[in-house]
C-alpha cells in the first residue's frame, strides 16, 4: 500500500477571498487528527492570494477516501458553495 499524495488549489471566487480562507483554515485542525493523514497543510500563492494550495500526504488511497467522508470535510465543503471558482484537485502516488 503506498502513500497518497494530494494538492489542491481552490481559486476563490471575486470578493470570497477571506470567507473561503476561512472556511479552507477551519479543515486543518481535524483533519491532521485524522487516522492516517500524515501531512496535511494549506499555503497561499503570494503572486496570486486568491489562491490557496493543500498539500497533503495520507498512509493511503483508503484513508484519503475516509476523509472525504468526514463530518468536518463535508460541512466545509457545503460551506465552500459559492465561494470558489475553480479547484484543481491532483492525486499523486510516489514513483
Amino acid at each position: 500500500m503506498s502513500q497518497l499524495v494530494v494538492v489542491a488549489a481552490l481559486t476563490a471566487a471575486p470578493g470570497s477571498e477571506e470567507a473561503l480562507r476561512e472556511v479552507l483554515t477551519s479543515l486543518v485542525a481535524p483533519t491532521r487528527l485524522e487516522e492516517g493523514c500524515l501531512r496535511y497543510d494549506l499555503h497561499v500563492d503570494p503572486l496570486k492570494p486568491a489562491t490557496l494550495v493543500f498539500l497533503e500526504t495520507w498512509a493511503s488511497r483508503e484513508a484519503h477516501q475516509a476523509h472525504c467522508r468526514a463530518p468536518h470535510f463535508l460541512d466545509a465543503r457545503a460551506r465552500q458553495e459559492g465561494l470558489v471558482a475553480s479547484r484543481d484537485v491532483k492525486l499523486l502516488e510516489q514513483i
